[in-house]
């Protein structure tokens, strides 16, 4: 038995359901057709039965699996008409109940409409009503259903129906925007991402394709990919090539070129080519069921503004009451001091926070930024600094070779033919850049001495054995300390270049100066923040000092810190969060201390680390940095609405209640203005979700 789904027999490609009668499952042939490796499917209405013809390796638990995904979606529907039942029947009955007892009906007419009116406030405010009582009971106080509950019985007791339903119509209105921007954001967040792959072509031996379920891939399979498909598994392509659209992964418009040798991840379409990948990862471990992950748990994790929301609301619950007995004495009139509890600033404060908030989290990923929890939100909107790593980050981090220069008798194929003797094994960036141009040029590598060891001095550099002669690839001051002479060739090089210097039996074969250009968009996005009232914008690295002044000269930076370790950014990051709220944006493990130590950890980037990523409390998918500005106008933009909605909430009811105490409004014009208002701060919140995208989220902050 699973989910009331139990197998009734079962033989090799036929497979005979029992399913609950009640769920009248209508469309389930049609549904289950659908699913790979189904050939037929019959569903019996009198016996419950469900009969499938499928093929012979088709997992049965799948099969479950996919009746209760129907089930579940079956259960979906009907949720959401019954969310829509109460607006509807308060609304039909308070329009018949109002035309009946304004017109000349008979009075037996209008006492039965009285009484439907009655029954309906009741029925369709049942949930609110218990829940209203039982946390009076339970925790000796009231809340916002306290509140309703009184309103509607008091508008019962004055033997007004009409305001006890319009009441429930629009607070039911209010919370299911709330919950439709909730949802809205869940869904956006699932259409963008989720895979919607149920099969994958796996290579057999000899090159066989076969179609087989997502779920029987494993690591290490390989999986072809044809164009206009999802790609299935997260892997690397071993053959083949093609365009890639990764929007849903990394937030980049544009399409991505692939070819051998590049990750590819699932979610991901290819858009044209076709290609071989080798799986690296499949199911929850893929990039893209981590993110929705992430997701979802941001949802439940609550930002400070949200509990100052939560608790003013709940303080106003005793003022509600309290100014509803004293204009009962002050004026012997039920009606005014009714007006005091229909109208209250409880469900627009709440709702309206609790929906900016939702649709900031959607926004966010609908930009290709997963925000981990709104109280992140709220914490980017206080920024005063901004550091920066700065490979990776700042750069692109992936080095190459600017300049070879030789000493006399060498030439700049020997400095880098050595150079990529003692690098070839290295994972080093500046090893890669050096074994890229020693295939750019054709050269062949020699091979070390037999049982040479490759010695690395951190910090200073390497050094093996060719021909009985060491070689030494490293620093200046390694080359110092070694009695190595360079002199000579200082001054041909730039104070902004990373410079390595080859020597070759205590002699100086040459220098590569290695560069890391700049990000694309960094410049902009230093500016955008800047202009977001961002003073301080740090850069941290582990370079040498004439490198970091260089790259902060050409930012414009406000400082920098060089050759900093790992705990030497956590401390920087710590020092500069004594005076406000701090950003550390990195993508490498050296960056995950400071990252955790920070206000607001961002990891930037498709080459970020998995322990960068889980330090972070932002993760942008793509590599563009402008995401920088756009999150904190983003957020900014965000608190702002939450602020004019307070405002709203205070005004409109403050105002509602004072002409509701001097009898200018009746208690139902009053419920009618204050659910109005919460209607109002709700779509005002939404709308966060729903704004088109700008080049920057400042521009958007300066439009609303």
């Amino acid at each position: 038995m699973m989910f009331g789904v139990k197998i009734a027999h079962s033989l090799p490609g036929r497979t005979r359901f029992y399913i609950p009668k009640q769920l009248e499952i209508s469309h389930i042939e049609t549904w289950l057709r659908s699913f790979p490796g189904v050939y037929s499917a019959s569903y019996n209405q009198v016996t419950g039965s469900l009969l499938i013809y499928h093929h012979i390796t088709l997992s049965l638990y799948s099969l479950k699996l996919f009746i209760h995904k129907y089930k579940h979606t079956l259960k979906q529907a009907a949720c959401s008409w019954k969310k829509a039942i109460p607006i509807i029947a308060c609304g039909t009955v308070f329009l018949v109940n109002w035309y009946l007892q304004h017109s000349s009906y008979p009075a037996v007419v209008k006492a039965l409409s009285y009484w439907l009116s009655t029954f309906t406030a009741i029925s369709t405010s049942y949930e609110v009503i218990k829940d209203g009582v039982v946390h009076v009971l339970k925790e000796r106080k009231g809340n916002a259903n306290t509140l309703t509950a009184v309103s509607i019985f008091a508008s019962l007791y004055m033997k007004n129906p009409g305001s006890a339903l319009i009441i429930t119509l629009m607070s039911t209105i209010s919370e299911l925007l709330t919950d439709y921007t909730s949802e809205q954001t869940k869904h956006y967040i699932h259409s963008v991402l989720k895979l919607d792959v149920s099969y994958a072509w796996r290579v057999k031996e000899k090159g066989v394709e076969e179609k087989v379920l997502v779920e029987n891939i494993q690591v290490g399979d390989q999986v072809v990919v044809f164009t206009g498909e999802k790609i299935p598994v997260d892997g690397i392509i071993i053959e083949g090539n093609g365009t890639a659209d990764e929007a849903s992964i990394t937030g980049e418009y544009m399409p991505r070129e692939v070819s051998g040798g590049d990750n590819v991840y699932a979610g991901s379409v290819l858009q044209s080519g076709h290609i071989t990948v080798t799986v690296e990862k499949v199911g929850e471990d893929t990039s893209l069921s981590k993110i929705v992950k992430l997701l979802e748990e941001a949802q439940e994790k609550r930002a400070p503004i949200q509990n100052i929301a939560d608790t003013i609301a709940e303080k106003m619950v005793p003022v509600s009451f309290g100014l509803a007995l004293v204009t009962f004495f002050l004026t012997r009139n039920l009606n005014r001091a009714m007006s005091m509890l229909v109208i209250d600033f409880i469900c627009g404060i709440k709702l309206s926070t609790a929906t900016a908030l939702y649709a900031s989290i959607g926004r966010a990923a609908k930009e290709g930024a997963i925000v981990k929890g709104s109280d992140h939100i709220e914490k980017m909107s206080k920024l005063n600094t901004v550091i920066l790593d700065k490979t990776g980050t700042i750069t692109e981090g992936t080095p190459v070779v600017q300049q070879v220069i030789a000493t006399e008798g060498f030439n700049q194929e020997d400095v880098i033919r050595l150079a990529a003797a003692a690098e070839k094994n290295s994972t080093h960036p500046i090893a890669d850049a050096i074994m890229k141009q020693a295939k750019d040029w054709n050269i062949l590598i020699p091979t070390r001495d037999k049982n040479a060891q490759i010695e690395t001095t951190v910090g200073k550099g390497i050094s093996t054995w060719l021909d009985g002669k060491r070689v030494v690839v490293g620093s200046l001051r390694f080359m110092n300390e070694l009695k190595i002479k360079t002199t000579t060739l200082l001054q041909h090089m730039q104070n902004d270049e990373n410079v390595i210097y080859v020597a070759y039996d205590q002699t100086l074969v040459g220098v590569v100066s290695i560069f890391d250009k700049i990000r694309s968009g960094m410049h902009r996005a230093v500016h955008n923040l800047r202009h977001q009232g961002i003073n301080d914008i740090i850069m941290l690295t582990g370079d040498k000092r004439t490198v970091a002044r260089e790259m902060a000269r050409r930012l414009k930076l406000n400082w920098y810190h060089a050759e900093a370790l790992p705990e030497d950014k956590a401390f920087y990051v710590k020092r500069y969060g004594r005076t406000g709220a701090v950003m550390m944006v990195g993508d490498g493990i050296n960056d995950a201390p400071a990252l955790a130590h920070a206000d607001v950890g961002v990891t930037m980037g498709a080459k970020r680390t998995d322990i960068a990523s889980e330090a972070s409390d932002v993760i942008i998918t793509s590599d563009n940095p402008e995401m920088l500005s756009e999150l904190v106008g983003l957020s900014r933009k965000t608190m702002n609405v939450i602020k004019q909605n307070f405002i709203a909430t205070f005004a409109i009811n403050g105002i509602a209640i004072l002409f509701g105490a001097l009898g200018i409004f009746s208690p139902i014009v009053g419920a009618a203005i204050h659910n109005a208002a919460t209607i109002g701060v709700v779509i005002n919140s939404a709308r966060i979700l729903w704004l088109g995208r700008e080049t920057n989220e400042s521009q958007i902050l300066r439009s609303a």
